[in-house]
């Protein structure tokens, strides 16, 4: 299988160490949809990022619909199996993922729209959903469901702090998320997260 995209895209990087922690081989191709658009369209024609090609030769995009397929091809999902632990996995992912749409959200503004071009009550608005998903986030990692060490919303909240804290430091404030800055300390010290580094 091939991977296409950059590490320091939280979808590219949720796959890549969700993939290693299936034990599911793969080459990373570190093709990025901006620097490289001309490769990455010769490989998938939509630039988007991730980009698996199974080993048929099929091009599956989107990172939930990747992972989803990967988690069929090893046999076992890294989510829980009891219901109720599910939905509560299912929850923080959820928000994890919302963290991480908001924060790519204002890092597009940021850093590719002219200043003058920004519309500040949007990025409000933005910065508010953000606080939000971040302020439900901590709440929820800090009494985990049975399980969580290892799930996909573990890793998946992981990531998604360490792309904020390295792409848009000032979108959070690491002194009132302490559990979701600890999980991340412990996230990025394991073997699947050290062979996957941000950079």
């Amino acid at each position: 299988m091939r991977l296409i995209g950059m590490l320091d895209s939280p979808y590219v990087r949720r796959v890549a160490i969700s993939a290693r922690l299936l034990g599911l081989p793969f080459e990373h191709e570190a093709v990025s949809v901006f620097r490289h658009y001309d490769t990455f369209a010769a490989i998938n024609p939509v630039v988007k990022a991730p980009t698996l090609v199974t080993d048929d030769g099929v091009v599956l995009m989107d990172s939930g619909l990747i992972l989803e397929h990967l988690e069929r091809l090893a046999g076992r999902s890294l989510g829980p199996a009891d219901l109720a632990d599910h939905a509560r996995a299912q929850r923080i992912l959820g928000l994890a993922l919302a963290a991480s749409e908001k924060t790519v959200s204002l890092v597009y503004e940021f850093n590719l729209r002219p200043e003058d071009k920004q519309h500040g009550p949007w990025v409000e608005r933005v910065r508010g959903q953000l606080a939000e998903a971040w302020r439900l986030l901590e709440a929820e990692v800090a009494a985990p469901p049975p399980g969580f060490e290892g799930s996909q919303a573990w890793l998946t909240c992981a990531v998604v702090w360490t792309f904020a804290i390295r792409t848009l430091a000032g979108s959070i404030d690491a002194e009132t998320c302490p559990a979701l800055a600890a999980l991340a300390e412990r996230a990025e010290a394991t073997p699947a997260f050290l062979a996957t580094p941000f950079d």
